[in-house]
């Protein structure tokens, strides 16, 4: 039987289909661009289209399927949106559903995550919810707009501490799970990096890789706000859930470090150090890369 991974273009999916395929697993990769996901991956996995908005798509991606990676798209703000999909995964008898969810939203019920996996729970389907700590993918890609241009980091979080997770360690989480779906029926893991930091010790990581002098900003909640949707023009809805959890990182939620991922894997996770230098290039000052 094959393995359905939504959301395979993101940040985590491409990297749980990358693990599973590691693991001989034959994977279906889903997603609302079919052209882009054939582009990422090729002939090592079947391409369908998925959009959760549109239920006719659903039987053509579970077809012969029976464990699902599912991640909520962003632009899907209500946790309803994903429960007419649930209910097609339930007729479909998956032996284990792996949810992208939240560090933490096991106590927090604002997220859309904390319902998502009611919902799962309440169906009935046998599931193991993946709950990461913050990506260090957000530094890279979100928020290496202010670094690459002003050398700064723009981030609400004031001096609280997190314990940064790899985007490709939660792939390697999520597609051990799956591997293994037996052996992690209803369970929930939190799964973080190996320290929590905070961005004063970001921006000091960067500086040492970089070689440049990139400075913690600390911006308050409305200046972060009316920044990203004023002049990054990003979507209220998104910046508003990314207040949130910024929130909830200034209450000491994000802090935890778990050795999850170590018992899952039987590997180290990550340091930020390290990855900070896998990715200096989404780290360029804008001026350099303009020369090229």
């Amino acid at each position: 039987m094959k393995v359905l991974v939504t959301g395979a273009t993101g940040n985590v999916g491409k990297y749980v289909v990358e693990a599973l395929l590691r693991l001989n697993e034959t994977v279906v990769a889903a997603g609302t661009r079919t052209n882009k996901l054939q582009e990422m991956f090729g002939d090592f996995v079947e391409t369908v289209e998925l959009d959760f908005e549109k239920p006719h798509t659903y039987e053509g991606a579970l077809k012969d399927v029976d464990r699902i990676f599912l991640m909520r798209p962003p632009h899907l703000g209500k946790p309803e949106d994903l429960y007419a999909f649930l209910e097609a995964a339930k007729s479909h008898s998956i032996k284990l559903i792996s949810f992208l969810s939240l560090m933490g939203v096991e106590k927090n019920t604002i997220p859309p995550h904390h319902k998502i996996e009611k919902q799962i729970e309440q169906l009935g389907i046998p599931f193991a919810h993946i709950r990461p700590g913050f990506f260090m993918q957000n530094i890279s890609g979100i928020h290496a707009t202010e670094i690459k241009e002003k050398d700064e980091i723009f981030v609400p979080a004031g001096r609280s501490k997190t314990s940064f997770i790899d985007a490709e360690d939660i792939g390697l989480a999520i597609a051990t799970v799956l591997h293994e779906s037996e052996q992690h029926k209803n369970t929930a893991y939190t799964i973080t990096g190996p320290e929590a930091i905070d961005y004063y010790q970001i921006a000091e990581i960067l500086s040492q890789v970089t070689g440049r002098r990139i400075l913690y900003k600390k911006p308050g909640f409305l200046g972060y706000r009316h920044y990203y949707i004023k002049k990054r023009g990003l979507d209220p809805s998104y910046v508003n859930v990314t207040v949130a959890l910024y929130f909830m990182t200034r209450l000491g939620t994000a802090k935890a470090v778990t050795d999850d991922f170590y018992k899952l894997t039987g590997k180290n996770p990550r340091t930020f150090m390290a990855f900070a230098k896998d990715h200096i290039n989404d780290f360029a000052a804008q001026e350099n890369k303009n020369n090229k």
